[in-house]
């Protein structure tokens, strides 16, 4: 069972620290914070971005790590993103939360009337990044979370990203779910939204978003390697044996087994006066539906049917509107 996850501490040790990245800041496409490398082969247009909120820092060393690594293509093309820098630059680890954003969330502002107002600061830099999400294939988006618990990757609703899961053979965790009520994510922008069958039919996308672990925990930079190391391979970016040699000890033992976590309903704080009940656990399942959980306001917040799986419960953002727990069902993947 994974470890319990305290909802009530805002005094989590933050010991993973903030790279610097002096040597890579600039980029080498004319937008800052944007690498790309092409192979002159044939293959996919291959994205890996890190930093969309600016306290999730394994991503950023996962990055600076592929960039001192010396990294290229053996196939298609491969971009770096570090992209919420405004945010990354009030860093403190300290009050890490207040780095999250300047202005809004930017993982809610994927849709393109929202980027067109450039009326934010999270609008305008995504605006920017923009046109390399358009022209990608497959999207790696690494994050981490407000709370201890085991690594999650989701891939949303759509099947081919969930056979990709299975592909990649880990985390054990693997959450499928339908988007956030406060707009767009990266990984549903344009393309990487479509469905998988109908008129758009199959487009060639792929697109993941992996929670390292708690934002603070230097384990997460570990699984942030490793998801690179897997994802690149499996895009044909490069091979096993280029991989092993280029990013040796990357690569972490597969997980035992691998479980689809569907989710059915996110639980949306009233108020920051949102409590859980009782301590909870990250991927806690509860045998018995009615089993209250939460105070909501005045109103019980309880578990909606039987083995009912709690998916990064936090109370850390807490706030009206702000999702505090999403329910799901678990099944082998």
């Amino acid at each position: 069972m994974p470890m319990a996850s305290d909802t009530t501490d805002s005094s989590l040790r933050f010991e993973l620290p903030k790279p610097d990245l002096g040597a890579w800041r600039a980029g080498n496409t004319g937008t800052e914070g944007v690498w790309r490398f092409d192979s002159g082969r044939p293959g996919r247009h291959v994205l890996i971005t890190a930093l969309v909120h600016g306290n999730e820092l394994c991503g950023a060393w996962a990055l600076c790590d592929l960039l001192d690594a010396g990294l290229r293509p053996q196939a298609g093309s491969l971009t770096l993103a570090f992209c919420n820098l405004a945010a990354f630059d009030r860093f403190d680890p300290q009050d890490h939360d207040a780095s999250r954003f300047v202005d809004q969330d930017m993982n809610r502002q994927w849709s393109d009337d929202r980027l067109d107002a450039a009326d934010t600061q999270e609008r305008r830099r995504a605006a920017a990044l923009r046109p390399f999400v358009r022209e990608a294939d497959w999207l790696l988006d690494l994050h981490s979370m407000h709370e201890p618990g085991a690594p999650l990757l989701l891939t949303g609703t759509h099947a081919r990203n969930q056979a990709l899961a299975r592909r990649m053979g880990a985390p054990e965790y693997v959450v499928a779910d339908a988007g956030h009520q406060d707009g767009v994510r990266m990984r549903d922008y344009g393309r990487f939204g479509h469905a998988d069958a109908g008129e758009a039919g199959e487009n060639g996308t792929r697109s993941l978003l992996i929670e390292c672990g708690f934002h603070g925990d230097p384990a997460s930079r570990t699984v942030a390697r490793d998801q690179c190391a897997r994802f690149l391979e499996a895009a044909g970016t490069l091979d096993a044996a280029a991989l092993a040699q280029a990013l040796p000890g990357w690569r972490q033992p597969d997980a035992p087994r691998q479980w689809v976590l569907e989710v059915t309903g996110p639980v949306v704080a009233r108020s920051s006066g949102f409590r859980f009940v009782r301590p909870v656990t990250a991927l806690e399942v509860i045998p018995q539906a009615g089993t209250v959980i939460g105070d909501n306001d005045g109103e019980p917040v309880a578990t909606p049917y039987d083995d009912c799986v709690l998916v990064m419960p936090s109370t850390r953002q807490a706030r009206t509107g702000v999702t505090v727990v999403r329910f799901a069902r678990r099944r082998p993947l």
